[in-house]
């Protein structure tokens, strides 16, 4: 069973960073030399196959330790639809010459051909301020925490959690039934992966060398805040040349991607649903 394209949707923060655009991985993304998918009877129709999908989600799985949401898939099947246009229009071009079944230098190849016609507008200070301001979250120092977890082993129902904080704060040794785990400068968005958003709101309003039964995603925990440093807002003057370079990055970044979907456009795409023992 096969379906016309989706409508693209914005693509998680992650996935949008400028280098990560047409540039292989060698497996970090997908082992894309395993599966150069299409029909061999139309060169113009590019099927993103049950193969695809599935490096996919073992990929993604190997390295954030969870299965992708809906929007992070079709994020990582666009990326590997944009690396296959590169990879065939390359062939159309010809790049391939001297390099036969190396499907990397084809599709890097085909990106410098589009890398030599692109051609960034003009800057001035207005524009990189207004950039800067759009991404604030790259540049300001998030705020950040120290904690500790006393890691109780055995019952962690939140009633045995709950009795241990109160025993720690009645002045029992921490290591009398846990080990101790200690936690610097921890930013807010680690915190949020790890542990979950409710841990996170619940540790920045904690009162500090207080040990809490804490919620997280894997269940209860004894934690302590011990400090959080405040986050401090960037000052776009210190940093006007990272600034300039991260705005031409991601300028020529949003170029190519134009210029590649323009081209996908040649293309009928169709994705193979997945087979039925990839569907947890």
């Amino acid at each position: 069973m096969t379906f016309l394209a989706r409508a693209p949707r914005r693509a998680p923060d992650w996935l949008r960073e400028p280098l990560l655009h047409f540039i292989v991985f060698g497996g970090v993304l997908f082992g894309i030399d395993h599966f150069v998918v299409g029909s061999a009877d139309d060169p113009h129709t590019i099927v993103v196959g049950a193969d695809v999908d599935r490096e996919a989600r073992e990929t993604f799985k190997a390295s954030r330790g969870r299965e992708p949401n809906a929007s992070e898939l079709e994020a990582l099947h666009r990326v590997w639809l944009d690396n296959e246009v590169l990879y065939r229009e390359g062939l159309a071009l010809q790049v391939d010459k001297g390099d036969p079944a190396i499907r990397e230098r084809v599709i890097f190849k085909a990106l410098s051909v589009i890398d030599s016609n692109v051609q960034l507008p003009a800057t001035d200070d207005k524009v990189l301020r207004a950039w800067f301001e759009g991404h604030r979250d790259k540049y300001d120092e998030p705020a950040r925490y120290d904690f500790e977890e006393a890691t109780l082993s055995g019952d962690n129902s939140e009633a045995a959690v709950r009795e241990f904080a109160t025993a720690l704060n009645d002045g029992m040794p921490g290591d009398a039934r846990a080990g101790l785990r200690v936690f610097k400068g921890r930013p807010h968005a680690s915190l949020v992966e790890s542990y979950g958003p409710e841990f996170a709101r619940t540790l920045a309003a904690a009162q500090p060398n207080t040990w809490q039964a804490l919620r997280t995603r894997d269940g209860w925990r004894v934690m302590r805040l011990d400090a959080i440093t405040p986050a401090k807002p960037a000052v776009f003057e210190a940093l006007r040349g990272v600034v300039l370079h991260d705005w031409i990055d991601a300028t020529a970044a949003e170029q190519r991607t134009a210029v590649v979907r323009a081209l996908t456009n040649k293309y009928k795409v169709t994705y193979e649903a997945p087979a039925q023992g990839d569907i947890e």
